[in-house]
């Protein structure tokens, strides 16, 4: 309100009167203007490196050899930061992307930035094991009840480790609700309205603010960094948070091993001197060998 009082009487000056004599001259509507309160967003959205999907993977003693790794913001959280410029755009909201991991996660904040959030903040933690779900919701929600957000959005599943667990278990940690799978999202005095995917259609939920959003793939489409936006994203400050200084427990999983799927085994011509006898044989073998008849 500070900030329109002061516009208010900065246009008083172009016609010379000083601020208070323009106040005045507004009477009895200058208190209805004084009390009027403007309620500005303050969203946090999480972003996860993950590999990208189009790179062979080779385990490494309990984890993955990142040699050649090509990292990329999980996909699923890309639909939440679109969402939340969106609603920058909109209302004028502050966006903050938030991100737990490695050294290496910066350039998924980078990212961010190049889209166009306000600000980026990184909990450093080199031996993040993102199988964990746990202490990643511990640790994620010991930052965010410091700051004080009335929307975290993020991706309704990350594909790296598939669990969908994480936004709900933040939620409980800050005693906030939880929307799942969002394809409509409208922010408005202190309210969060959503449509949401549930069995066989749509529901529509409301709730007040704060609130944890995820995004489902239906939501929006996101968009594609400027060139502007990556010059200018390489020069924007990373606020840097060990987590040590969170004060969270330690990770209560360990990764034992990994190992990938087996290989897929050869395909299989169906021979036969006729179409039915073929049919015929195919049949036996989804009966007799592969047992799904």
């Amino acid at each position: 309100m500070d900030k329109f009082i002061d516009q208010a009487a900065i246009g008083s000056n172009s016609g010379g009167r000083p601020p208070g004599a323009f106040l005045g001259l507004l009477g009895p509507y200058c208190f209805a203007l004084i009390e009027e309160k403007i309620f500005v967003m303050n969203i946090f959205v999480l972003v996860k490196q993950v590999p990208d999907t189009e790179t062979r993977i080779k385990t490494k003693d309990a984890g993955i050899d990142e040699a050649g790794v090509k990292w990329i913001v999980s996909p699923f959280d890309e639909h939440a930061l679109e969402e939340a410029l969106r609603q920058k755009e909109k209302t004028g909201a502050t966006v903050t992307a938030l991100s737990l991991g490695p050294e290496r996660g910066a350039d998924a904040l980078r990212t961010a930035y190049a889209l166009g959030v306000d600000n980026a903040i990184h909990i450093k933690d080199d031996s993040y094991n993102v199988l964990d779900i746990g202490y990643a919701a511990a640790t994620l929600a010991a930052f965010l009840k410091t700051a004080s957000p009335d929307v975290i959005l993020c991706g309704h599943i990350a594909i790296d480790s598939q669990s969908s667990m994480v936004p709900a278990m933040i939620a409980q940690h800050l005693g906030c609700a939880n929307v799942n799978n969002a394809v409509e999202l409208t922010l408005a005095d202190g309210k969060v309205k959503a449509r949401r995917e549930i069995e066989g259609g749509l529901a529509t939920v409301e709730t007040a603010t704060p609130a944890v959003v995820t995004a489902a793939k239906n939501l929006n489409d996101p968009r594609y960094p400027s060139l502007k936006g990556i010059m200018a994203s390489k020069k924007k400050k990373i606020e840097v948070k060990e987590v040590s200084e969170l004060g969270v427990e330690a990770p209560r999983v360990q990764v034992a091993s990994t190992e990938p799927p087996p290989p897929r085994p050869p395909g299989r011509v169906i021979e036969g001197d006729s179409p039915e006898a073929k049919a015929k044989e195919l049949v036996r073998c989804l009966r007799e060998e592969v047992k799904v008849i």
